[in-house]
């Protein structure tokens, strides 16, 4: 394991953003770290990292979609390799599920509830690759909200 300080920057924002509420604060330190990180040329891990951290300090549903799906196409070119040489604790199939929950959240917000659908389906098909773990329960506890918000009743 490497020290990462591109990673390390974008956990600082994640912090500002969630234990201190400090929401546009984060959403500049991402923004600088984007475009010092080569925007989408970047080491995938990087985009994928910080793309799905910025698509949480959207104000606009829309900027927050297309956030989370620079994410995922990132995901799409990650190693387990690359993750494991960062220190990052998941193998690559454990970045979908969180990927996807928050895809399907943005394509409800929008009123797209076949996509919506389809990414929760993805995302409860890749589920085995948590644990049983803080995030992994975050993870399914955000997937059984969002399965009572499309099917109620």
């Amino acid at each position: 394991m490497t020290f990462d300080g591109t990673l390390t920057r974008i956990n600082d924002g994640v912090q500002l953003h969630h234990q201190h509420g400090r929401r546009e604060v984060a959403r500049d330190l991402f923004e600088q770290v984007w475009h010092e990180i080569g925007e989408e040329r970047g080491d995938p891990l990087h985009v994928c990292v910080l793309a799905h951290a910025m698509a949480d300090v959207q104000d606009d549903t829309r900027q927050e979609l297309l956030w989370d799906q620079r994410a995922l196409a990132a995901a799409d070119q990650l190693t387990d390799a690359r993750v494991a040489e960062a220190g990052v604790p998941l193998s690559v199939a454990g970045l979908y599920p969180s990927l996807h929950l928050s895809l399907a959240d943005c394509h409800r917000r929008l009123g797209d509830l076949d996509r919506a659908r389809e990414h929760l389906r993805l995302a409860e098909a890749g589920i085995d690759a948590l644990g049983d773990d803080d995030y992994g329960r975050l993870i399914r506890d955000g997937l059984d909200r969002l399965t009572q918000q499309l099917n109620p009743g």
